[in-house]
């Protein structure tokens, strides 16, 4: 009867998206178990997930959770490590391009739906937004759990464009060439060095603003059935030119070479007037620069399309998921999703101090998502986005892609001889990958 008690508890709060006591974990008696928990950085969110795991202990006193985090660029590198010599931790969080190979090499537990209090895989689904679930689905069953998705929409300062004569509110930037024509009358160098730009790119996100400029001309870096690389050589040419036109070898307007974009505009320094980034990003102005935040000077408006847009896509969204290691003993892994099911059940503060979004139906209808400045206009874009690219190369086509855009932003080199280049070394990825 407790067992049937804790399990229903920790399913409605799930559902509800509120917290509720921690759950017991069922059968776990006199055993101790010591769970290992491996996440990215991110020090707001290891506040209140220390929190809950303390709730969790303190529920549950035979239990042990150790929470280690690693840099973002580190973490896929340490989970490889551990998991070859047998010592992977017993939850681990990554994003969904790096998950794939660990869900494919057999690395990760399928979800414990009745340690979530549901009855199985069609329970959790209904749960999430349509297609939230989908890259981590194998023959019907689902391999993780969301933390987060992030999709990106355009960050505008208002005062920055009508200080250049322009009218934020009529003219702001709804085409790829409203960003290059607006970014010439706001720009400002001394010699060859921007001193303000009115756009610049996020050079550490192709995969996910890149290639949905592409697919809005009807290309493709992968074809459907995953065999071919570079699909519609006339999308591809006129985005790699677009990014050409942006950079030092084209109308200098912008460049990787200089600080970030998206934290140079939150400094509201008039260095930077246009820049991509996710919701999350509010949170982080709202932390570094409160009088800009509550200012009126600043907005957001939707992922930008072509004049001559095909078919309307915005940004791709990436997605981290919490996951079980299926190298763990059955009851570890029983007591790992009730531990993750118990962190996640609580999406509004995961939202309120984090300002990450758990695709869940119940966050995304609820009062404080809809109270965040311009979530409407995120969950607009989430219409017509797709998910990164998942499959086995998704790596190296990443890095073969930030390197094609860079030579010609940077280098020059002309896009038709870096589109060869590129389909030749992306196909060589995929062969391989096979």
């Amino acid at each position: 009867m407790k067992k049937a008690i804790a399990l229903c508890v920790l399913a409605i709060a799930i559902l509800a998206s509120v917290p509720a006591q921690a759950p017991v974990v069922p059968g776990l008696g006199s055993k101790k178990i010591t769970i290992n928990l491996w996440t990215h950085e991110d020090p707001n969110r290891s506040v209140i997930e220390k929190k809950y795991i303390a709730e969790f202990m303190a529920a549950n006193p035979n239990i042990t959770v150790n929470y280690n985090t690693y840099p973002s660029n580190r973490i896929f590198e340490a989970l490889t490590t551990a998991f070859a010599g047998k010592q992977g931790p017993e939850i681990f969080n990554v994003s969904i391009g790096n998950a794939v190979s660990f869900i494919d090499n057999g690395r990760v537990a399928p979800v414990d739906y009745k340690a979530l209090g549901l009855k199985g895989p069609a329970d959790l689904e209904a749960m999430y937004l349509p297609g939230m679930l989908k890259a981590v689905e194998r023959d019907g069953d689902f391999y993780g759990l969301p933390l987060e998705i992030t999709n990106m929409c355009l960050y505008v300062n208002r005062k920055m464009l009508k200080e250049a004569g322009i009218d934020p509110d009529k003219d702001y930037p709804k085409t790829w060439e409203d960003l290059i024509s607006l970014s010439e009358k706001i720009v400002k160098r001394e010699g060859q060095i921007i001193t303000r730009r009115g756009f610049d790119f996020r050079y550490d996100a192709y995969t996910n603003l890149f290639i949905p400029m592409v697919e809005q001309l009807g290309g493709e870096y992968v074809s459907k059935d995953g065999k071919k690389a570079i699909i519609g050589d006339e999308a591809w040419l006129k985005a790699l030119q677009w990014m050409k036109e942006l950079g030092p070898a084209g109308k200098n307007l912008g460049s990787p070479t200089y600080t970030a974009a998206r934290t140079a505009f939150d400094k509201n320094d008039n260095t930077v007037a246009m820049s991509f980034s996710g919701l999350y990003q509010e949170a982080r102005m709202k932390a570094s620069n409160p009088d800009f935040y509550n200012s009126k000077d600043w907005m957001v408006v939707p992922f930008p399309q072509w004049k001559d847009s095909k078919k309307k896509v915005t940004a791709n969204y990436s997605a981290h998921y919490y996951m079980v290691n299926a190298q763990s003993d059955k009851l570890a892994q029983q007591a790992s999703w009730v531990l993750v099911g118990w962190m996640l059940s609580h999406g509004e503060e995961y939202l309120d101090k984090v300002a990450i979004i758990q695709p869940t139906k119940k966050l995304i209808e609820s009062p404080i998502y809809k109270s965040m400045p311009y979530s409407d206009v995120f969950a607009k874009d989430f219409e017509n986005a797709n998910i990164v690219y998942v499959g086995k190369a998704s790596a190296r086509l990443s890095t073969l892609l930030s390197e094609t855009i860079q030579n010609v932003m940077v280098g020059g080199v002309d896009p038709k001889v870096a589109l060869e280049k590129l389909r030749k070394s992306a196909q060589e990825a995929l062969d391989s990958a096979d």
